[in-house]
């Protein structure tokens, strides 16, 4: 496609956000928006007109979205809930889909997701922008290269003060509010999850086996609703479900163990505290750190304070191993589209598969597996962090797919 005609379902913040990312990426053309508030879709279609000169159509309806012939690409950026339905959807309309992050509510959409690709071959991409941040990438790039030796242990997190944002969700009407009223479970995993895999060749000679979780009490919204920090005082003594503190324990087949920890409703700052243990050395996003044994002696183990003097912020001086996309990325680009530069090379990635015909970096086995983590966490939480086992989206496929890292 010399020109791809993209349209986008759901135009809040982070679909906002995207419209502004796809715009920025050659080749794309914006010709349809869809939201079910009017403000938004209408506030939305200006900014295209504005920076484009073109005005895309717009609907309140999705499924005219996808009826819309003038449209190849759809972008799902609306509720959770709405994610994989719509997907769904769009594969069986015949539209390339990109589908933002979020957890699954049932595994058996999991399942309809991957079935609707296999029947209908339509291309499909989940948007993680996480895989391909810059930390993520170099830690990747090192282990690819051997200088972590062999992984043994991950971690990630999704550590998030969001308590202003979810108690605000009917005045700013975001979706957070009703999960966190009404379920419990680990709600967002993907940001954390999906570098991980792909540092673990999960799907692709590797897979996820079983899950615990276990969460804390329910107690920071309901004290946060109290103070002025409130956006809305009618939830003041609403109960809430979802636990202050989730913690997951994954384990592999190939005999690794992951560990995720959500955060989002306690005073804290933002982190995806993703660390990566090999028999060679350790990476820490916390502290921009890379440790390879190569580089340190047993001494300095074993003193934390001149370890961390020497260590920390020292990811720089392997960037050599980060892939092109970080090395050719400018400034400006970085600033202009968001997340620090991820969201542009997310989006560029899948365009650029889009254009080529080539597999998709993050594709509907890995958007099913890492989804699947919200419900197998919800099921195990109320059962009192009973063991999960993760269904084989690929039905035996995962021992010899090769590997297929997000850039080369």
């Amino acid at each position: 496609m010399e020109t791809i005609k993209t349209g986008i379902i759901g135009l809040g913040g982070r679909g906002r956000g995207l419209l502004e990312t796809a715009m920025s990426v050659e080749n794309v053309k914006i010709v349809a928006l869809c939201d079910a508030y009017s403000d938004r879709l209408n506030m939305s279609a200006e900014t295209v007109k504005q920076k484009t000169g073109f005005l895309p159509a717009t609907y309140a309806d999705y499924t005219l979205l996808l009826a819309d012939k003038n449209v190849d690409v759809v972008i799902i950026a609306s509720s959770w809930d709405q994610h994989i339905k719509m997907a769904i959807n769009a594969l069986k309309a015949g539209k390339i889909t990109a589908m933002e992050v979020g957890g699954a509510y049932d595994i058996e959409e999991c399942w309809d997701l991957v079935r609707t690709y296999e029947e209908t071959k339509v291309p499909f991409m989940m948007l993680e922008n996480c895989c391909f941040n810059k930390f993520e990438l170099l830690v990747t790039s090192l282990h690819r290269a051997g200088k972590l030796g062999e992984i043994v242990h991950c971690h990630g997190a999704y550590r998030h003060d969001l308590r202003k944002e979810i108690l605000g969700g009917r005045v700013n009407r975001h979706y957070r509010l009703n999960n966190y009223i009404k379920r419990c479970a680990e709600n967002y995993p993907t940001h954390e999850i999906g570098p991980i895999a792909k540092i673990l060749d999960i799907n692709r000679g590797n897979r996820f086996v079983s899950l615990t979780s276990v969460a804390s009490k329910a107690v920071g919204l309901e004290e946060f609703a109290k103070t002025d920090g409130n956006p809305d005082k009618s939830l003041i003594g609403v109960k809430f479900r979802q636990g202050d503190i989730v913690n997951t324990v994954i384990t592999c087949a190939n005999g690794e163990t992951v560990t995720l920890t959500l955060n989002t409703t306690l005073p804290t700052y933002y982190s995806r505290e993703l660390e990566v243990h090999g028999t060679k050395g350790l990476c820490r996003q916390e502290e921009n750190l890379v440790a390879l044994e190569e580089d340190c002696n047993l001494e300095e183990f074993w003193d934390p304070e001149k370890f961390l003097l020497k260590h920390i912020n020292n990811a720089e001086n392997y960037k050599a191993y980060l892939p092109e996309y970080w090395q050719d990325l400018t400034e400006e680009q970085r600033k202009a589209i968001g997340h620090g530069g991820m969201d542009y090379i997310t989006l560029d990635s899948f365009f650029k598969a889009v254009g080529s015909g080539k597999e998709m970096p993050v594709d509907v086995y890995d958007a099913a597996t890492w989804a699947c983590i919200t419900a197998l966490s919800e099921q195990s939480v109320a059962t009192g962090g009973t063991v999960r086992y993760f269904p084989d989206f690929t039905r035996g496929e995962w021992i010899k797919r090769p590997r297929y890292d997000v850039v080369e």
